[in-house]
């Protein structure tokens, strides 16, 4: 097939993702498909066109435009086939507080939040102590999140967001281990346990993609039941937010139980990220994860979905 490579764009995670479509491009191209490459940050107004010119795109795009929605929209609008989720799942999974809100309605454990457009006056505080998690309402990658302890640090961590002018999200900070659970198709993955190194406070930036960063160990070892609970948990909002294709949910093992950070719809897809972890404990490699991916993008297009 002809394949249409969409990647970089114009949001603070555009490094990332172009790293991942190099390994992407190198997968297709064994798989025998010819790949363009595409890149909307300077060709935005081609993206119809060339999405017509190919059988079939494959998104790798984090942040906006992307995971909010907009390239699939467009290329619904010209029927062309992709993988992953479609725009209102997209919208949905990227926008933290809106996703929040379809968690609750569907029971989903998640920790307590304030969502803020703007500022708040300088008196003002969340309806919930410290500590906080302080993050862009739409952001990924960890990037302008900060760790706040105390009431006297929260104004300059949102001001952090704001200068970026981005949209502000709060959330009670809960205490333990990090675990992530991929979907493909309707089959939960196997968990991964992310271990952050000491002189992190968190799974940031750094450790994320850094040489040294944190350690990601798949499958977790964590008990049977915890792990039942998690994908349950994983697949449950992977359907209550109308995703499709894959997706990858992140989570905090609390003392009280599993409680649902975020759902990513198109999580990190280079050879060692964690979707590929999840996909090779089951005995799928890279080059199968991509072909799957395309198999169901094209199912989910035959359906008319």
């Amino acid at each position: 097939m002809r394949i249409l490579l969409i990647a970089g764009g114009w949001s603070s995670e555009r490094e990332v993702s172009l790293a991942g479509a190099a390994q992407i491009a190198k997968a297709l191209a064994h798989l025998g498909h010819a790949v363009e490459p595409f890149d909307p940050a300077g060709r935005f107004d081609e993206l119809s066109t060339r999405a017509l010119a190919n059988d079939f795109c494959f998104i790798n795009l984090h942040g906006a435009p992307g995971e909010d929605g907009l390239v699939q929209a467009v290329l619904d609008a010209a029927h062309v086939p992709y993988q992953g989720s479609g725009p209102a799942g997209s919208f949905l999974a990227l926008n933290k507080a809106a996703a929040k809100q379809i968690f609750a309605r569907h029971g989903l454990p998640t920790p307590e939040w304030e969502f803020l457009p703007k500022p708040p006056k300088p008196s003002w505080l969340p309806r919930f102590g410290p500590p906080w998690f302080v993050k862009p309402n739409l952001g990924g990658s960890s990037l302008g999140m900060s760790l706040v302890d105390a009431p006297d640090d929260l104004f300059d961590a949102l001001a952090i967001v704001f200068q970026s002018g981005e949209t502000a999200l709060i959330e009670r900070a809960c205490a333990g281990p990090e675990v992530t659970c991929g979907v493909l198709g309707d089959t939960a993955l196997p968990l991964v346990l992310i271990q952050t190194p000491k002189n992190h406070a968190f799974f940031d930036y750094e450790a994320k993609y850094s040489v040294d960063g944190a350690r990601e160990i798949c499958p977790a070892p964590i008990d049977q039941e915890t792990t039942d609970q998690v994908q349950s948990l994983s697949l449950t909002a992977h359907d209550a937010l109308g995703l499709a294709g894959y997706s990858r949910a992140d989570f905090i093992l609390t003392e009280g139980g599993p409680m649902l950070l975020e759902v990513n719809t198109l999580p990190g897809m280079t050879a060692t990220s964690l979707i590929p972890k999840e996909a090779a404990a089951v005995g799928m490699n890279f080059e199968e994860l991509i072909a799957e991916l395309i198999r169901l993008g094209l199912a989910r297009r035959e359906k008319g979905e």
